[in-house]
């Protein structure tokens, strides 16, 4: 599976990581369930936000965090099944921001609309 970090998630996870050390770590636990997680039907740990046809999916997800001991992130991510290709957009904790930034996953779907 591949991975990329859009650049507004890179500038996310940076500010978080200084608060929140275990940051590093809880993304690469969280990057190997991904593909566990989204061979399950009807998984209750992902939501899926918007797709275009099968081949594109805009997920929402809880990410645990080991320094927040019980509390979690919100990570919002795009799944290309042909490429088995996963791209991280947006990052936050629920205790600062209630939910995503629509207008972001808006236009990222839109670019994806048009390849």
């Amino acid at each position: 599976m591949i991975f990329f970090e859009s650049e507004e998630f890179k500038k996310e996870f940076k500010r978080f990581v200084k608060k929140y050390p275990s940051l590093y770590d809880d993304l690469e636990n969280f990057k190997e369930t991904l593909p566990v997680l989204l061979n399950i039907e009807n998984n209750k740990h992902l939501n899926i936000l918007n797709k275009i046809e099968n081949k594109y999916f805009i997920y929402k997800s809880r990410m645990m965090c080991r320094y927040l001991k019980g509390s979690s992130f919100r990570i919002i991510f795009s799944y290309d099944k042909v490429l088995s290709k996963i791209s991280f957009i947006e990052i936050y904790f629920k205790g600062e921001k209630e939910n995503e930034d629509n207008a972001r996953i808006k236009d990222y779907f839109k670019r994806l609309s048009q390849i």
